[in-house]
């Protein structure tokens, strides 16, 4: 988690510049689709080079070194194309945990961010992934509380492929989780990942937790979720990630 030594306050305008990163960073869009109203629900910001190279080769300059400052400049451009594009829809914002100092003083960038570019803070999502080990569990729980508390929608990415499991929905109560797509993957064609799913939508449902499945390649996968009661999803068979666009829906999916 960074420390005291760590965080320098940054806004917009020095984001933008890079925050001594060294590198520069832009964004592609994603699209969550909603197969019960037939309209886009969300777009997630995803990482990329400012030449459309993929987020793991961003990801060999981070370190603790940078980390916080990452985090900062990923949200604000995030944000800012959001804003130039158009999107009116929520926003996925992936977020950190282990890069946020203190949440009350880390937010202040992004709501400049939303400020600045008009985009509204009531369509913000954040995002975190499961498959990231959290050094401070209550740490991320103050986060989590801190922007339930603003108004924003958190999302936990990767359900079932990380550290922490059903005990994330138990003490974080978020909004969202995305259902990891190696579950996901041949749902329709294996017992044991549908059972799994099915207990997923149970859980879920009695929560009140909405859930995304991800990483849907085929219309049969897309179906088979469907039926057990699913209706949000991201992946290939949607649309693929557009480089500082909005992508297209697969036609079939209307």
């Amino acid at each position: 988690m960074t420390g005291p030594s760590d965080y320098v306050p940054l806004n917009c305008g020095a984001c933008l510049d890079g925050a001594g990163l060294g590198f520069e960073i832009s964004m592609a869009f994603q699209p969550i689709f909603d197969t019960l109203t037939k309209q886009i629900y969300s777009h997630e910001a995803l990482v990329r080079g400012v030449h459309n190279e993929p987020a793991s080769t961003v990801f060999t300059h981070i370190g603790d070194h940078n980390l916080y400052r990452f985090d900062q400049v990923c949200r604000v451009t995030a944000i800012k194309l959001a804003a130039e594009l158009g999107i009116s829809t929520y926003l996925n914002v992936n977020f950190m945990p282990n890069a946020v100092y203190r949440p009350e003083l880390c937010i202040k960038t992004t709501l400049e961010a939303a400020a600045t570019y008009g985009f509204p803070l009531e369509r913000l999502v954040f995002e975190f992934t499961e498959d990231e080990k959290i050094v401070d569990f209550a740490h991320l729980q103050a986060i989590v509380a801190d922007y339930a508390q603003r108004g924003f929608a958190v999302a936990i990415d990767d359900f079932g492929a990380g550290y922490a499991g059903l005990n994330l929905l138990a003490n974080l109560q978020p909004d969202l989780v995305k259902i990891d797509m190696g579950l996901v993957r041949d749902v329709d064609r294996d017992e044991r990942r549908r059972a799994i799913c099915k207990g997923i939508v149970a859980v879920s449902q009695d929560l009140g937790i909405k859930l995304i499945a991800e990483g849907i390649e085929r219309r049969d996968e897309l179906r088979c979720l469907e039926d057990i009661g699913v209706h949000l999803f991201q992946g290939y068979y949607i649309a693929k990630p557009a480089f500082e666009s909005l992508a297209e829906i697969n036609s079939e999916l209307y």
